[in-house]
């Protein structure tokens, strides 16, 4: 597939977020421990709005191209997403007391459409004192940045207002291709989720699959992010999947990464062993190498202003098409962390035409 098919792929089609939103009054969310089936939330926040997530999760060209789309349109973008009394999510409290901090918080991407608590979980949950939420219609058929991502979110933001949370305890996990949306939410929102449990799915990041936040975000993701890798020793195609990504977090320096093979298991959901040494490892203070991350960090930035460099060298001696390829590599490779340059270069280069909003 070309870059230009890539970008197209990987966009977001704005005109199916045009519209006006609306609010529902607040219902009752329970509070009882055990757990909850079916409870409607009501509350809406800043983080799930279409506009935020699709700064934080496109590429920068994709983002400012849906922008001018809505322009064009005359119309708004709508600013939620989703109607939060259409939907259904499962709610687990621990049967303890929250710890003087308060509880941990794991939110559950699936890959199945229904909000289920996954089999000997709750034992875990109760022990290390963690809330568990999921929500109904997250599935791999919906589409990620119109549904599943903002139906984390809302989860979060409603079970944050519900229960005393621990702000350094809030998890996104996930499994198979839930744990691919799961790593996504994790890199566009480190301002929320402090880590994610990536079982049995993982993506490399760094290309127009998973671009890279805004500077400021992908900082703190560097600098403080946990991120759990755990897949069955038999789940070789996954395992494959799984050394990419962390090759890729290693070449961006994130260092806070643990990675576990479950013995004599395939494409299945952790057991609660592997769920309690994922937060285990997510509760233990970022184990940090300073002077490491500005080594790394020098060098990306190094990568980044050579990348640009060359662009801008191709365009003083007329070379359009190469600069626009390496334009794109540069949109994919190095995404928030050089939006106001790309964009800037994408202006002198004519690219409008060439980056195009997509439909999931």
């Amino acid at each position: 597939m070309s870059a230009n098919g890539l970008i197209l792929k990987r966009c977001v089609c704005a005109a199916a977020l045009i519209a006006a939103s609306g609010r529902v009054a607040a219902q009752d969310v329970p509070s009882a421990p055990g757990l909850h089936r079916d409870v409607v939330f009501s509350e809406y926040a800043a983080p799930s709005e279409n506009r935020e997530i699709l700064r934080r999760m496109l590429t920068p060209l994709a983002f400012a191209q849906m922008e001018k789309v809505v322009a064009r349109s005359g119309k708004s973008l709508q600013t939620q997403p989703l109607d939060l009394k259409d939907e259904r999510f499962t709610v687990y409290v621990p049967t303890s007391p929250p710890p003087p901090a308060g509880y941990g918080l794991l939110v559950f991407v699936p890959p199945w459409d229904d909000a289920r608590l996954p089999d000997g979980w709750s034992s875990i949950l109760d022990a290390r004192g963690i809330v568990f939420v999921t929500a109904a219609q997250s599935g791999n058929e919906q589409g990620v940045v119109n549904r599943r991502a903002p139906l984390a979110l809302l989860a979060e933001e409603n079970t944050v207002r519900r229960y005393r949370i621990d702000p350094a305890r809030i998890y996104v996990g996930g499994f198979s291709g839930g744990s691919r949306v799961a790593m996504r939410l994790a890199l566009a929102y480190p301002d929320i989720f402090t880590g994610a449990f990536l079982n049995a799915g993982a993506d490399p990041i760094g290309d127009a699959s998973a671009p890279l936040p805004p500077d400021d975000l992908f900082s703190r993701f560097q600098q403080s992010s946990h991120l759990y890798y755990a897949t069955g020793a038999l789940d070789l195609s996954t395992l494959g999947m799984d050394a990419r990504s962390l090759h890729a977090m290693r070449d961006l320096c994130i260092f806070n990464t643990q990675s576990a093979r479950t013995p004599r298991t395939g494409h299945d959901i952790a057991d609660a062993h592997v769920l309690f040494a994922a937060l285990d490892f997510l509760a233990a203070p970022p184990a940090t190498d300073d002077e490491r991350l500005a080594a790394c960090r020098k060098n990306l930035e190094a990568d980044l202003q050579q990348a640009l460099q060359d662009i801008r060298a191709a365009l003083a001696q007329g070379r359009k098409d190469d600069a626009r390829k390496m334009l794109l590599d540069a949109n994919n490779r190095f995404g928030g962390l050089a939006a106001n340059d790309l964009i800037a270069l994408a202006e002198q280069l004519n690219l409008d035409a060439m980056v195009q909003p997509q439909s999931r």
